[in-house]
């Protein structure tokens, strides 16, 4: 299958496919004279099993290790993300519970404790900062909560209206080619307010491998496709371009 075709079956896109490629997390089985990657139902087979662990929260370089290992067994592999899918699905059946109790309580129908209203829910850790230590490392993470920390709750707020205003700025530019003069000042604004604000300096490498993140992790597709369908991807590839072009 070429690799349009691949995408249109499973469902992400041609730019992801290329991605793994470079990576070397996902090789097509071999490219034509004419340039087409081409996968075969092996290559599949193995896509299929990085999207089981990108749903439990793997990040690409801990699956191309896994995958890639002389040991990995397939079977026990699909076991081991079976178990874990039943788990996810049995705490989202909790809280679906506790949506339609909450639902009835609040009817008047019946009456619900404290405790019951919470059930279900678990933040003892946050994803987005779990992923962020596998990828940056405990110091990167560590000098951010620390600068976050001695904020007031009026600098941090005023801090969230800058992000959330420079997203809508990109969002309004999401139409456009990355490459434009417009879209590639917007992003500029976006990798000097990173840098200037979270006590960690990206480097063109790092701010490229962040936009990646944007589309390969569907938690921060999800949180930045609220300000515009589509605005992930867009940011992914403006802040290559932006990587690529000031390397020079």
């Amino acid at each position: 299958m070429k690799v349009k075709e691949v995408a249109g079956l499973v469902g992400i896109s041609v730019r992801t496919l290329h991605h793994y490629d470079e990576i070397g997390l996902l090789k097509p089985e071999k490219t034509s004279p004419s340039g087409y990657r081409l996968y075969s139902d092996d290559n599949l087979a193995t896509l299929q099993q990085i999207l089981f662990f990108k749903e439990l929260g793997f990040p690409l370089k801990k699956i191309k290790e896994i995958i890639h290992s002389p040991s990995f067994d397939q079977k026990e592999a699909l076991e081991l993300h079976r178990k874990m899918l039943v788990e996810k699905r049995s705490r989202i059946d909790t809280m679906i519970s506790t949506i339609d109790k909450t639902i009835e309580h609040t009817k008047g129908a019946i009456s619900m404790t404290n405790k019951e209203k919470f059930e279900g829910f678990d933040f003892s850790q946050n994803p987005y900062e779990k992923e962020a230590r596998k990828r940056w490392g405990d110091e990167a993470v560590d000098k951010s909560n620390a600068k976050l920390g001695n904020m007031s709750k009026e600098e941090q707020k005023a801090l969230g209206e800058k992000m959330n205003a420079i997203y809508r700025s990109l969002a309004d530019l999401r139409d456009t080619p990355p490459e434009s003069d417009e879209a590639q000042a917007a992003i500029k604004e976006w990798y000097v307010f990173l840098n200037s604000n979270f006590g960690h300096h990206y480097s063109l490498d790092a701010f490229k491998g962040l936009g990646q993140m944007y589309v390969d992790d569907e938690r921060f597709t999800k949180n930045i496709d609220q300000f515009g369908d589509g605005l992930a991807q867009f940011m992914c590839d403006t802040m290559a371009v932006y990587a690529d072009k000031n390397k020079d």
